[in-house]
């Protein structure tokens, strides 16, 4: 198995439909329809098709840099250390078993600060926690919304959820910043958006499938799973998505078709009183992205999601010197519709924003577990920017 990654010239976005039917795994972008001339595009080839895809490539004048010999060694080091306890750890993925029984622990430990609710269930019956942060005041309050893991294979981002909410409780009281934004504000957690696709890559395909979809069935149709970042109601289908359910960046059915996103919206549509912002966490390419995504035209709120997204992307770089970039997404990655952050601005969630996590590609999907400390360290220095600033101009 090897990860490839190509420096595409012009022949190349109708030579990726000639690789296309070879089940090639596109990382980045998510599928061959969001390519476009001039891009990098980093792909994961089936070691059985390594030959035809390599002379495919040097036959196009394509210039190929391999990133990973061989994506069975890489899995294994992601682990870098192999577990011998199954305890909830911060600087490790952990599997959704352990996570659920975290979740339980760290509320009840934190009842002063936490409060946990089940907003649902997946397609394959897993509850939807959501953790509710902040000092109890008995009156509502504003919140920030944040989910974590829409995309099974992008495991940095449920460490991250974790993460924030460890640093949360912990840091209340001592950290001026902290302290005051939980006196003052709720932060709404989920940390595991897509549980059964996370579920799936722990179990069955992590090493040769890098599962990303939901795991629900299709009518007419034997590939599983739906993208849930295409199945929101933005502009629903029209571009960066797929009507195939074999595909990547399948939208659905119809809008919602996917429980976790029904369960989302229906969470968000009913507290939008009170949600002033709403974070969705992602990986990989160390982005900060703002609407829109499905259409080219800029946002009514612009300017103001700008800059408040240079100011997150100075302070998380402010830390390790990661360098991070902003943007609206259409125009900073590619157009892509029907995704959660879209659908949350349009609902009237001002501050509306996707990060994509580490790194630019070196790992990808399998960043070691000797990043999870930085890149959550660093992470944490832009939300709360974005939290800081919200709470200083409500609307």
């Amino acid at each position: 198995k090897m990860k490839v990654l190509l420096l595409l010239g012009l022949v190349a976005v109708a030579l990726l439909y000639t690789l296309h039917p070879l089940q090639v795994d596109f990382w980045k972008p998510d599928s061959p329809d969001l390519v476009t001339i001039g891009m990098n595009v980093d792909i994961h080839v089936p070691a059985a098709q390594l030959d035809m895809v390599f002379t495919i490539l040097q036959q196009s004048g394509i210039e190929v840099k391999i990133m990973f010999e061989n994506l069975q060694e890489a899995v294994e080091a992601q682990m870098d250390n192999k577990r011998a306890t199954k305890a909830h750890d911060y600087t490790k993925y952990n599997n959704w078993a352990t996570i659920n029984d975290w979740v339980v622990s760290i509320s009840s430990a934190n009842a002063d600060l936490i409060s946990r609710q089940v907003i649902g269930n997946t397609y394959e019956g897993r509850p939807m926690h959501l953790l509710k942060i902040g000092k109890k005041t008995g009156s509502a309050k504003p919140a920030v919304f944040m989910d974590c893991g829409f995309h099974a294979r992008e495991w940095i981002t449920h460490a991250f959820c974790q993460w924030f909410i460890n640093e949360a409780v912990s840091t209340y009281g001592s950290d001026p910043e902290m302290t005051n934004l939980l006196d003052r504000m709720d932060f709404l957690v989920l940390p595991v958006f897509n549980i059964d696709g996370y579920e799936y890559t722990w179990t069955k395909e992590r090493s040769y499938l890098m599962w990303r979809k939901t795991r629900s069935k299709n009518s007419g149709s034997s590939c599983i799973g739906t993208d849930p970042n295409r199945n929101f109601d933005a502009g629903w289908c029209t571009t960066g998505a797929s009507s195939n359910p074999c595909s990547e960046t399948y939208c659905g059915s119809s809008v919602e078709s996917e429980i976790e996103s029904k369960n989302l919206a229906n969470f968000i549509r009913s507290n939008k009183s009170i949600i002033k912002a709403y974070l969705t966490v992602h990986s990989y390419s160390q982005l900060l992205l703002f609407p829109y995504s499905y259409k080219y035209g800029l946002a009514a709120d612009h300017s103001e999601l700008l800059s408040v997204s240079q100011g997150a992307i100075a302070a998380l770089r402010s830390l390790h010197g990661t360098r991070y970039t902003s943007g609206p997404g259409a125009v900073t990655i590619y157009p892509a519709a029907g995704g959660s952050d879209d659908w949350a601005y349009d609902l009237g969630v001002k501050y509306s924003y996707t990060f994509e996590l580490r790194d630019e590609g070196r790992y990808g999907f399998l960043l070691p577990e000797s990043q999870i400390k930085p890149t959550c360290e660093e992470t944490m220095l832009a939300v709360k920017y974005i939290a800081s600033y919200v709470l200083n101009n409500l609307y």
